[in-house]
């Protein structure tokens, strides 16, 4: 029996480039022998129900061609099936698919990858939001500045790019307060003013933004990264580090490990995978090993 490939794509992301890339990946892999079924989300929650259904029909693989938005609809889907899951980045931030190896070379090489099968168990984390839903995250939950920068960046009128990101940085500056942070790890408890919270399986997030530097996705561990209230000033000088990971060991940042963390506060709403999903109470817990991910870079 050839093997079953399901292609999820969002076909808008890095501004209609995955429809490109899907539907080049789609014929290498058929010329291949492979069964592909293709699955296109004109909306998160489209993209979510196709996960879903897809992943019911048991494939060899779901591959997720799109940004780390599709990445986060798509473990929805994955997790508790046994059905492996490929990254093929097309979106703007694609840390997910870094954190895990970012094909290189055409779509027949990407194709001979994804049927070769070589795969890495990965932990996720489940989240329990304030209102008791639960979804699961691969990357890196934000809450507080960055979550809030983000907030203001995705209600523009019109797509800005980084740009846009800039401005809605300076915009969030002038009225930000720090927030009364309550924050328990495992047995141990923060509890101050900060500027930032974040949990994360994997390093990155805002395409490239190495908020957690140390964390490793199959450790069964979350990092946790806190930014102690200080002079915005100071605050400006220190952002910008986490582009390269140097700000962990700033007497303003504390470091932190382990399985459940959960934040309180009036931080609005926070981010995971660059995905809204609301605001505090938050109860992040790490699913060990909980999905297969397929090596796409060997």
């Amino acid at each position: 029996m050839p093997p079953h490939i399901a292609l999820l794509v969002n076909p808008a992301s890095g501004r209609r480039r995955a429809a490109v890339i899907a539907v080049r990946l789609k014929e290498a892999l058929r010329a291949a022998g492979a069964r592909v079924h293709v699955y296109t989300g004109r909306s998160a929650a489209d993209s979510r129900r196709l996960a879903r259904l897809a992943a019911a029909d048991r494939p060899d693989a779901l591959v997720a061609v799109g940004g780390d938005g599709l990445v986060h609809q798509a473990l929805q889907g994955v997790v508790g099936t046994g059905v492996p899951l490929a990254v093929v980045p097309a979106g703007s931030g694609n840390d997910v698919a870094r954190a895990f190896g970012v094909p290189r070379g055409s779509a027949h090489k990407t194709a001979q990858a994804i049927l070769a099968g070589r795969t890495r168990p990965s932990d996720v984390v489940r989240l329990t939001t304030a209102d008791g839903s639960q979804r699961y995250y691969m990357s890196v939950l934000a809450c507080g500045f960055d979550a809030r920068v983000n907030e203001r960046f995705n209600n523009f009128r019109f797509s800005v790019g980084r740009a846009g990101y800039l401005v809605g940085l300076i915009a969030e500056l002038r009225s930000f307060q720090p927030i009364d942070f309550e924050i328990d790890i495992d047995d141990r408890s923060i509890a101050e003013p900060g500027m930032l919270v974040a949990v994360g399986n994997t390093s990155a997030y805002g395409g490239g933004m190495h908020v957690c530097a140390e964390a490793v996705p199959d450790d069964g561990l979350l990092d946790v990264v806190f930014v102690r209230e200080g002079p915005i000033g100071r605050f400006l000088r220190v952002f910008p580090r986490v582009f390269n990971g140097s700000h962990l060991g700033l007497d303003e940042v504390v470091f932190e490990r382990g399985r459940v963390v959960t934040i309180r506060g009036d931080a609005g709403t926070a981010y995971a995978d660059g995905e809204r999903t609301g605001p505090p109470r938050l109860v992040c817990e790490v699913v060990p090993k909980a999905v297969e991910m397929l090596e796409l870079t060997s």
